[in-house]
């Protein structure tokens, strides 16, 4: 297998939050990921990519925008008024 289908299909877990059997078929067999992914962490490949990844670039090349709300019940803006006094 290709090393980077590998870490692609590692950091594509990673990144989503997955279990390693839940990873999509294009990364190749889970067993796989994974045992790359322990062996590599083991030897140290991994801590040395990422440092070779942070100090390429200073600024930041991709800009993420969170879009997760969350749902308000009606009356939790009237929490602090009680009943018969509003606030001015």
């Amino acid at each position: 297998m290709d090393d980077r289908q590998v870490l692609s299909g590692i950091i594509f877990v990673n990144r989503n939050g997955l279990r390693w059997r839940d990873a999509p078929r294009e990364y190749g067999p889970h067993k796989k990921l994974y045992s790359r992914w322990k062996r590599w962490g083991a030897m140290g490949v991994l801590s040395r990519m990422m440092e070779g990844w942070s100090t390429q670039s200073a600024g930041p090349q991709i800009l993420m925008i969170d879009a997760t709300y969350l749902k308000a019940h009606r009356t939790a803006s009237s929490v602090g008024v009680k009943k018969g006094i509003s606030a001015a």
